[in-house]
Order: structure tokens, then sequence, then C-alpha cells
């Protein structure tokens, strides 16, 4: 796997102990990459939205914004325009999932966190996390409000109120055209800006612990593809002989990042070079592999690791297998969010928390804001 913490301005190996997870032993590995050749390459960001503030705000100008929220949403999330209340179904649904800014993809609430209130408008009594909404005085039209704000891009949500229910007592009345839902365990590729690619990089815990983290990705989903048994169980697939590898299925907005950037941190946090492992993973299921639902993400797969190959960043051959996508069978709940819930244990420690302090240099300008 890549161990250097930096491949900007210096190049430093460090010794990662893989311990024991996905049933391995431990070893140490270094892998040399050559640096200025993947700067180049990471350093070509196409999409308008990429930001060059160690900040993480992201500032558009009002034509931007204009141009690229539909009219409904440009009016309430940039003009702070109120949508009518009881619209749609967002504010009494008891829907598990996610909430997110709907012009910016910022993760704003968990469906846990969300009541139903008779205003007739999505209610929430506690945010996501501190930074996740920010909020201002609003003494518009003779009334003294606090406006809630995404804390991202700075849009208008709605307003805070002190009458929410216990243990917070505040109300986060939001409007629903502010808001995109992704359902728990479930892709939704049906709205028109959200898309989702299969890939294979490892152990799933540490691709899936990366992307979280990076803008415009809503969910990150672990799991297996590939293969021939159906919907096989972890220990079936630490056997090495389904065929199927660990992957994440990652969703994600295209408005905010795109193919382009989800390949170049793929190809930056794990080693392409090593035939059906990582570090001391061994086997088939460990492979790298990109699982293409389309032409457009085979041929930018089939770009990227041509650029790569030609610009000679890794001392290896690139064996990153492209594979058509058939089926994803997620991973048992115990998988989901593995870092997040682990953080204390050795590998989290060792194997995981390098990639992404890796990720977090690299694409320091990218990451979402917590």
């Amino acid at each position: 796997m890549l161990t250097s913490k930096s491949i900007f301005n210096y190049l430093v190996i460090l010794p990662l102990f893989v311990l024991n997870a996905c049933g391995q032993s431990a070893s140490k590995k270094n892998t040399t990459q050559k640096t200025s050749a993947m700067e180049n390459v990471i350093n070509k960001p196409e999409n308008p939205y990429y930001s060059n503030s160690d900040t993480n705000k992201l500032v558009l100008t009002d034509a931007e914004w204009k141009r690229v929220l539909p009219e409904d949403l440009y009016q309430v999330a940039r003009q702070a325009d109120t949508e009518r209340a009881f619209t749609g179904t967002m504010w009494n649904s008891e829907t598990k999932g996610t909430y997110y800014c709907a012009a910016c993809g910022n993760k704003l609430f968990k469906s846990d966190q969300k009541f139903t209130s008779s205003c007739g408008w999505p209610s929430f009594f506690e945010q996501e996390n501190k930074t996740s909404i920010t909020f201002k005085d609003d003494n518009k039209y003779g009334m003294r409000r606090i406006e809630a704000l995404c804390g991202r891009c700075d849009s208008h949500l709605g307003h805070l109120f002190d009458d929410g229910p216990e243990p917070t007592g505040k109300r986060y009345c939001m409007n629903a055209v502010s808001l995109d839902f992704v359902p728990d365990g479930m892709v939704s590729e049906s709205k028109g800006n959200l898309e989702t690619i299969v890939l294979a990089g490892g152990c799933y815990w540490c691709v899936e612990a990366v992307y979280e983290n990076l803008q415009g990705v809503k969910s990150v989903v672990s799991g297996f593809a590939g293969g021939t048994v159906e919907n096989p169980s972890y220990e079936e697939v630490c056997t090495g002989r389904t065929g199927a590898a660990e992957v994440v299925e990652i969703t994600y907005d295209k408005t905010i990042t795109n193919l382009d950037e989800i390949f170049q941190v793929f190809f930056t946090v794990h080693d392409p070079t090593t035939l059906n492992r990582q570090g001391a993973d061994v086997g088939t299921q460990y492979r790298s592999a990109i699982f293409y639902k389309n032409d457009e993400q085979k041929k930018a797969a089939e770009s990227i690791i041509a650029e790569l190959t030609k610009s000679k960043v890794y001392d290896s051959k690139i064996v990153t297998t492209l594979e058509p996508f058939k089926k994803f069978y997620k991973a048992q709940d115990y998988h989901q969010n593995y870092y997040e819930n682990n953080k204390n244990q050795p590998y989290c420690e060792m194997v995981i928390q390098p990639k992404i302090e890796k990720f977090e240099k690299i694409f320091k300008d990218r990451l979402k804001k917590k």
C-alpha cells in the first residue's frame, strides 16, 4: 500500500504495521513513488466547485449559483425565500437516512435527529455536528429570528427556534427544497445529480474511511461485488474462493465532485501495482478493481490509468482490473463506518489512520467541513 504521508514536497516512507484485520498477519511494506508526476495528475481541478480555500468554504458568485441550481432551490438557498408549509412528504417522513444540503452536499442531519412537528416543514432537534450549520440574526419583516445556514456554502436552510423536544429543546425548521435525502443502504441514482461507482482497493474499511471525508460524496457503503456466489457472507469472501472483492459503493453528487477526482483519490490511497493484495491482506478479495456501470465510467478509468502509466507515477505496472458491474451486496452492519466506530483499534490506528492522513494532506482543499 502507499505509505508516504505526503507526495508533494518530500517523500517519507512509513512502515505500516498491518495487524489482524481481514484475517491477515502483521507485516511491513514500503512502496516508493515518484511524487512530481502524481502531483501533476492530481492537481487538475476541472470541477467548477473545486476550492483552493483552506477554510473548505464553497464560494461561488451569484451568477454561478443561478446557473447550477434549480430556480426553486436558488430562491430559497440564495435569496432566503421560504417554501409553502406541508410541501411534499419530507416534513412527516420517518424513513431512515441522511439529510444533506441540496446546494452543496454538506451532511446536515441524520433521521434519528428528526421529529414531526405541526409547523409543516422538516424539523430536527439537533444538527450533524457543530459546524454543519451556522447561524445569524434575522430581523426582517419586523421579526427577531435566528437564520440557519449551511456551514459549507452559506445557503439559507431555514430558522432555529427554542420550542423543540428534549434533549436539546431546539427546533431546526428547514425548507424541504434545501435538503437532499439519501435513505440508509439505498442508492439514489434517480436524483439527477447523484451517481454511484463501485471500487475495490483492498480492505473496505480503509477505502470507506477515506471517501467519507471527500466533498460531494453523499454515502459510502461497504460490501462485495464480482464473483460467482449470490449474496456471499464476509466469511465466505475471506476464503478467496467466491471470486468476490471487498468493495465500497460510493454515491456522489456530480455537481460537486466527479469521476476524475474519485479516481484520483482511489489511486492515491491504495497500491494499484500489487496483484491480489494490499499489504498483508492477500487474495483475490483484496484486488484492485473498478466495477464500471457504463461506458463513461469505463473510459474515465481507462483514461486515468493511461495517464498514470505515461507519467510513470509508479515503479511497477498498474494491475487494477476494469470489470463490468453486475451486483452489489452490502456487508453486515458492523462493517459499516468501521473506522468511525473503532478508532482505538490497532488496525485503525496503524493502517487506516495513515491513509486518512495522506488523503487529508493531498486533498486538503476538498475535505468535508466537520
